[in-house]
């Protein structure tokens, strides 16, 4: 079993993601095994740590670029909800092999079986691709919300630059708090190098990626911000089609408005 020991630093990002779980849960966004979660723990540990930690490596082919990651990572199969009071169990922080061919279980994953989550080759590219870009991003955060994947059944679906318009104008906070606005990122079969390659051209413009019929992924410095985009974004969704569903068409803000909220972004 991994003994490595966890630094106050960490201990305090895995207790955010212990309170987002119990958000997701709460909205109705992580259904049975519903969602993932994982963070780019790399800069935490020393080498050497986390090799005197490893263990028993298992075959995986990450991306080059990502040899000596240490990822922390939700489990398959797990439920999100444990995640609020069983982190140990549904999760666990993994080592990267120095030539990405293997991980290690260096800490968590304490119950029969336990995994990664298939959705790992995703979570690992979208990790890179931050460490190269955006490094201050070390949180991904997928779930299911409800009003965005409606969304993403409808006809505005084809048409990225409207749906973020339409949002927009319904909802003024997420033109302030997700100003690059949602990607409509075509679909892709789940646990695949595709879905990972779709959804890293969506973080190259976007805040959310919108995955088509089947959820929405988000990334940021932690957790709480990657939720904080999810959640605001779907705001604006529902608020649009509680219009729809009353039988009008809001007026929303002009054009000029949205311009005006753009200093506050």
């Amino acid at each position: 079993m991994a003994t490595l020991k966890l630094p106050v630093e960490v201990q305090k990002e895995l207790k955010k993601v212990s309170k987002v779980a119990g958000y997701l849960w709460q909205r109705e966004w992580a259904e049975r095994n519903a969602g993932n979660i994982s963070m780019n723990l790399t800069s935490f540990f020393t080498k050497e740590e986390v090799q005197a930690a490893a263990g028993e490596q298992i075959p995986f082919d990450f991306p080059k670029g990502a040899a000596g990651f240490v990822i922390y990572i939700t489990g398959t199969g797990c439920y999100l909800r444990d995640l609020v009071d069983s982190l140990d169990k549904v999760s666990c922080i993994l080592y990267i092999n120095e030539e990405a061919t293997a991980y290690s279980i260096i800490w968590g994953g304490n119950r029969e079986n336990f995994g990664p989550t298939c959705e790992l080759i995703s979570h690992t590219s979208i990790h890179l691709f931050n460490s190269i870009n955006h490094p201050e991003n070390l949180a991904v955060v997928h779930t299911h919300p409800l009003e965005l994947i409606c969304m993403s059944h409808h006809e505005l679906f084809d048409n990225e630059e409207e749906l973020n318009r339409q949002i927009w104008m319904m909802c003024p906070e997420v033109k302030v708090f997700v100003p690059k606005g949602i990607h409509c990122t075509p679909y892709a079969l789940s646990s695949t190098a595709d879905l990972a390659k779709v959804t890293i051209e969506a973080f190259k413009t976007r805040n959310v990626s919108l995955w088509e019929k089947h959820g929405a992924t988000a990334t940021a410095p932690d957790v709480e911000k990657a939720w904080d985009f999810l959640d605001v974004a779907n705001k604006g969704a529902k608020l649009l089609m509680m219009c729809w569903a009353a039988g009008f068409k809001p007026a929303g803000l002009s054009n000029e408005q949205l311009v005006e909220l753009e200093q506050f972004t």
